[in-house]
C-alpha cells in the first residue's frame, strides 16, 4: 500500500519520536511529513529517511529546544501549506498539530494521539509553567476557545483515532467528544536485560520541563541526602540545579548505550509527574528495576503496585519519600518485573497498528 507518515516536529527526541522511528523502521520508504527538524540532534533512524518539512524550517531559532514552542500558533498553517496529500493510508503521529494535514478523500487517515494538544486543554498544568509573563499568559488564554474549536475539528477529520493509553483515550472523549482505539506505544524491551546491580541511586529520565514536576524529587532527595541522577535537558534545568543539593546529579542527554547502563545500575526509577503513557517506566521494568511513581496518568496502566513498583497518591515530598522507603523495604522479583514489561513490546504494537491501517 502507498503509505505516508507524519509527526508534529523532529526537534526534540523523546518517547513520541521513538514511536515514529518504529513506524519508519517498518515502512522505510514512506515519506515523513513534519513541520521542522533539528538536524544536529536527529536520531540516525531519521537521517536517511525521506523527511519533508514546511517553511517553518527557516524560522529563527526553530531548532532550539525551547524556542520552537513560541511559534505554536503557526503550526496549523504550516501543515496546511503541504496542500492535499494523496495516499492509500496516512499514519499521523500527533500531540499537537500534525492532524491539521490535509489528505485526499480516499486516504485512510489513522491519527495516533500521544495526547490531546496540551497547551489548549490542560492549561493549568502547562501554560503557567511555560508562560511566566502574566499579560502574555492572559492573551494566550483569551484565544484558546477558537483554537480549541479548530483543534477539535482537525481531530474529527481523521478517519481513525488511536490513543496511546486509556488515560489519553479518556481525554479524547472528554475534550473532542470522539471515540478512539487504545494501542500502547512500542518499547524496545530487547535493549535491556535484568540487572541485580544497585549503585545506590534513583533515576529520573525526562525532558526538564516544568509540568514534569521534577522539582519534587530534587527537593526531597536534596533534603534527605539520597542520591538522585537526572538524565535529560530542557528549559527548566537551571531552576532545578539551583534547588539541588550535592547528592543530586545532572548528567544531561544520554546515548542509548548510556541509558542502558544507568538503568542497569540504579536502585529504581522515579516518575514524579503525570505521564500520558510513559515509555521510560516500561524500560526500567525491562531492566528488572522497580518504578516509584505518582499514581496518575499512564503509569496506572503499566506499574503494578507491589509487583513492578510503588505508587503514591499525593504530590508531596513526604509521600514520595514514604514510597521510596516502601520500595527499599520490598524484595523485588526482577524477572517478574521484566516479564510484565514485555506486554508493551515493539512486536505487539506493530501487529495492532497494521491491523488498524488495513481497516481491520
Amino acid at each position: 500500500m502507498n503509505i505516508v507518515l507524519a509527526h508534529d516536529y523532529l526537534i526534540q527526541m523523546g518517547g513520541a519520536e521513538r514511536v515514529v522511528a518504529t513506524m519508519h523502521g517498518e515502512f522505510p520508504s514512506a515519506p515523513i511529513y513534519t513541520s521542522a527538524v533539528d538536524n544536529k540532534g536527529l536520531w540516525k533512524e531519521f537521517r536517511e529517511a525521506d523527511v519533508r518539512r514546511t517553511w517553518m524550517q527557516h524560522l529563527p531559532a526553530i531548532q532550539h529546544h525551547t524556542h520552537f514552542k513560541k511559534y505554536a500558533l503557526l503550526y496549523p498553517l504550516a501543515f496546511r501549506s503541504f496542500g492535499e496529500i494523496d495516499a492509500d493510508v496516512a499514519w499521523i503521529s500527533c500531540s499537537t498539530f500534525a492532524k491539521f494535514l490535509r489528505f485526499s478523500p480516499r486516504t485512510r487517515t489513522v491519527c495516533y494521539l500521544h495526547n490531546t494538544t496540551r497547551f489548549l486543554w490542560q492549561t493549568d498544568n502547562y501554560l503557567d509553567y511555560e508562560i511566566g509573563s502574566r499579560p502574555l499568559n492572559r492573551a494566550v488564554r483569551a484565544i484558546l476557545p477558537k483554537f480549541r474549536e479548530w483543534d477539535r475539528n482537525a481531530a474529527a477529520s481523521m478517519k481513525v483515532l488511536v490513543a496511546n493509553s486509556k488515560n489519553v483515550q479518556d481525554r479524547i472523549k472528554r475534550f473532542y467528544g470522539l471515540d478512539s482505539i487504545v494501542v500502547h506505544p512500542p518499547v524496545e524491551t530487547s535493549r535491556f536485560q535484568v540487572s541485580n546491580r544497585d549503585d545506590g541511586y534513583y533515576l529520573v529520565v525526562a525532558r526538564l520541563l516544568g509540568y514534569k514536576n521534577i522539582e519534587l524529587p530534587v527537593r526531597a532527595f536534596s533534603r534527605t541526602g539520597r542520591r538522585l541522577v537526572i538524565l535529560g535537558e530542557g528549559p527548566y534545568q537551571e531552576t532545578l540545579q539551583a534547588l539541588a543539593g550535592p547528592t543530586v546529579e545532572f548528567r544531561g542527554r544520554a546515548s542509548d548505550a548510556d541509558i542502558h547502563t544507568y538503568f542497569s545500575n540504579c536502585r529504581g526509577l522515579i516518575i514524579p509527574g503525570e505521564e500520558d503513557f510513559g515509555i521510560t517506566p516500561v524500560e526500567a521494568m525491562a531492566a528488572g528495576k522497580p518504578v516509584v511513581a505518582l499514581a496518575r496518568g499512564g503509569v496506572l496502566e503499566t506499574v503494578v503496585e507491589g509487583k513492578t513498583g510503588v505508587l503514591y497518591s499525593e504530590s508531596s515530598e513526604e509521600a514520595l519519600l514514604d514510597a521510596v522507603e516502601r520500595c527499599e523495604a520490598t524484595t523485588w522479583d526482577r524477572d517478574a518485573i521484566r516479564t510484565h514489561s514485555l506486554r508493551f513490546s515493539r512486536e505487539t504494537f506493530l501487529e495492532k497498528m497494521k491491523t488498524i491501517l488495513l481497516g481491520g
